[in-house]
């Protein structure tokens, strides 16, 4: 019986609460016993050690690859013997930085961090897994409610049909079925250069529009290499955040104007997780859950994130095309309640009353002010810019996805970006400034600029 365990029998083994042993040979046959920093599970028949010094333990595999390692399970008690065998070490790849940015934590949270520092993952083959005899305690049986938790989660995402609705209903569903408070999606910009939160559940302030390079921080990191990265411990090196500004530079310079929207993430997230977001092999973002708790998120944990992630960028792309397909055929003469009127026949909203709100636009950024207040940069930037000078010269205030992909004063980039995430960011920031200025969803692929002061559009570069 012992003899058919594999890896996944032990996952919770490799979470690192228990430090592991490794019981290696020089060709002599001489012994040494070691502890080991890092276990980190590859698949059903492959683990990978953490290689940070050369030491005895490193100059036997070199010379001898056969290796004994041995795991405790954290809430049995139970032991386990794995007979293993050296097969190559990996510097670089989605590996090496899943190990590295867990490594970072583990040793931040020991006060180690100027000591422990990978320098590479010892990939191992796994030829025998034997559980040692002994009085365990009971297992637990946490994995059956998450999965039906999973599927929950699944069932609620699956009938969404917009972008909005898609993202909010995910970020609820993690807190009510998987009780994660907080969490956020962000996107991948058409440069793939940048990742912009388009929605985030329990914090203070949404962050949205905020951004993280890619490879910086854990989210920046799994986006580059593309593969879930999870951290258990508070870590310096990998937590993402920007101090909130006090205040902006009144000079009237668009360089010395503040255009950075604070990172809505914990001050002290202790436990960290980011799962790439896929569809057809090209990614779309990623999914960022956190917690003030150490240890928090499981093996178990991960595979559910990425099973929801697999699911999440087939339906992200869904979306967009939905928003941007036409409506259903009508009858002629016949109109939808949301399809808008055409330019020469524009509906205007109420007549704006109150004191005159300043728009400034920078057209080397996008970036949009109301008044001094920052809003939004880039191509939302340049979309809210296009809506407000159309209502400011026509009175007009229906618009489509549609015709905002086609308008070159959009600016959208040559390559594929998405359009409907950037709408779902602009309405978002616009509900949360409270100007004067919003924008809803009035159909399918369709918007609504709501106007409830006079305008006073000032174009920066003119």
């Amino acid at each position: 019986m012992a003899a058919d365990l594999t890896v996944d029998d032990i996952r919770p083994c490799l979470e690192g609460a228990i430090p592991a042993m490794m019981a290696t040979c020089d060709l002599a046959g001489v012994p040494n016993v070691a502890y080991l920093s890092q276990v980190e599970y590859v698949d059903s028949r492959h683990v990978a050690l953490s290689f940070q010094f050369f030491n005895t333990t490193r100059k036997n595999v070199l010379q001898n690859p056969q290796a004994e390692i041995l795991l405790v399970h954290p809430h049995t008690g139970g032991l386990y013997r794995l007979q293993a065998r050296y097969l190559r070490t990996e510097t670089t790849g989605p590996l090496f930085e899943r190990m590295k940015a867990r490594l970072s934590g583990i040793a931040s949270h020991s006060g180690m961090s100027g000591v422990f520092r990978l320098q590479g993952a010892d990939l191992y083959e796994v030829e025998r897994v034997e559980h040692v005899p002994k009085l365990d305690l009971p297992v637990t049986t946490r994995g059956s409610g998450l999965l039906a938790a999973l599927r929950r989660c699944s069932q609620q995402i699956a009938h969404c049909t917009d972008l909005g609705t898609l993202v909010h209903t995910l970020l609820e569903s993690l807190e009510q079925e998987l009780g994660i408070r907080h969490s956020m999606m962000l996107m991948v910009d058409a440069a793939g250069e940048r990742l912009y939160t388009v929605a985030s559940r329990g914090y203070p302030a949404s962050g949205v529009g905020s951004e993280v390079p890619i490879g910086r921080g854990v989210i920046g990191v799994a986006a580059r290499e593309r593969t879930p990265v999870r951290i258990s411990h508070l870590t310096a090196e990998y937590t993402y955040s920007q101090a909130v500004r006090e205040s902006l530079a009144r000079t009237g310079h668009a360089d010395a104007l503040e255009t950075a929207i604070p990172w809505p993430g914990l001050r002290e997230p202790h436990s960290q997780m980011a799962v790439p977001v896929f569809a057809s092999g090209e990614l779309l973002g990623v999914l960022f859950v956190e917690s003030p708790e150490t240890l928090r998120f499981s093996y178990d944990d991960e595979d559910a994130l990425v099973a929801l992630a697999g699911q999440l960028g087939p339906l992200i792309r869904q979306c967009q095309l939905h928003a941007e397909a036409p409506d259903d055929p009508v009858s002629p003469g016949q109109r939808t309640e949301a399809e808008p009127p055409p330019a020469s026949q524009a509906v205007s909203e109420p007549s704006a009353s109150g004191s005159p709100l300043l728009v400034r636009y920078y057209p080397v950024d996008g970036s949009v002010f109301f008044g001094v207040d920052y809003v939004i940069k880039g191509v939302a930037g340049s979309i809210l810019w296009t809506l407000l000078q159309e209502y400011a010269s026509s009175g007009r205030c229906d618009f489509t996805n549609r015709e905002l992909r086609l308008d070159p004063r959009v600016r959208l980039p040559d390559v594929c970006d998405n359009l409907e995430a950037r709408l779902v960011l602009l309405r978002q920031r616009l509900a949360e400034r409270d100007g004067g200025v919003t924008l809803e969803k009035s159909g399918r692929g369709r918007l609504r600029l709501r106007v409830s002061r006079p305008l006073t559009l000032q174009d920066m570069n003119a």
